[in-house]
């Protein structure tokens, strides 16, 4: 029984964490002044994208209560800036992915992005005033391409802080997430053999269809 309420932990904490990378963007309309930087220390730029989200999950109910047209309109108007979804979803498709047009993988990003926006929205009811982010020390080099920042959610309660990983790739425009783990569940792990069973089932236009399905 402790074994699966554990479970049922990691993968509330892991919809929480996913929320709030989804709602990224909103930072840039609402502190244009303060924007996060991607090009600073992989670890600095984390604990600002976290800092700021909080502060705008905070004072925005609407948004905090999960609702669907509210986290798509945020998305849509500034583009996920700090999520590379595009590489998720490559990562969850695995080798199929080289087997997609690339119409058939713009499509399957696209209800990919759907399907996570619908699933962890609800998840952004469980931040409340008292909930922060505390980066740990970072391990690795800040120099290189790809890295983990090491993170805790500290709720408001005397519950336990809950571990959160960050991997990061550095691009042109300095570092963009684009999978998290969450007391040792990768997201992208997590996707990826639920894709691998209906892409053998039905293909990659089966895998689209499904996902879009959820997504109404």
């Amino acid at each position: 029984m402790q074994r699966t309420q554990g479970l049922d932990l990691r993968m509330l904490m892991l919809r929480a964490s996913l929320a709030l990378l989804l709602v990224a963007g909103m930072i840039g309309l609402a502190r244009a002044q303060a924007q996060p930087d991607p090009k600073a220390a992989p670890n600095e730029f984390v604990q600002q994208v976290a800092d700021q989200l909080l502060d705008i999950l905070k004072k925005d109910a609407q948004l905090r209560s999960g609702d669907i047209q509210r986290v798509n309109q945020v998305v849509d108007q500034n583009l996920l800036p700090y999520v590379n979804f595009e590489r998720t979803t490559r990562l969850a498709a695995g080798r199929n992915w080289r087997q997609a047009t690339p119409e058939q993988q713009q499509a399957l990003a696209q209800a990919f992005r759907g399907t996570l926006i619908r699933t962890y929205s609800g998840a952004l009811t469980k931040v409340d005033q008292g909930t922060s982010v505390r980066l740990l020390p970072f391990r690795g080099d800040p120099n290189a391409d790809d890295v983990v920042v090491r993170s805790q959610i500290v709720p408001q309660s005397n519950a336990q802080p809950v571990g959160v990983d960050y991997r990061l790739e550095k691009t042109p425009e300095g570092w963009k997430i684009y999978d998290l783990n969450v007391e040792g569940i990768w997201l992208i792990e997590n996707y990826r053999n639920q894709f691998a069973q209906e892409i053998n089932r039905s293909g990659i236009d089966g895998l689209i269809q499904a996902l879009n399905s959820r997504n109404q």
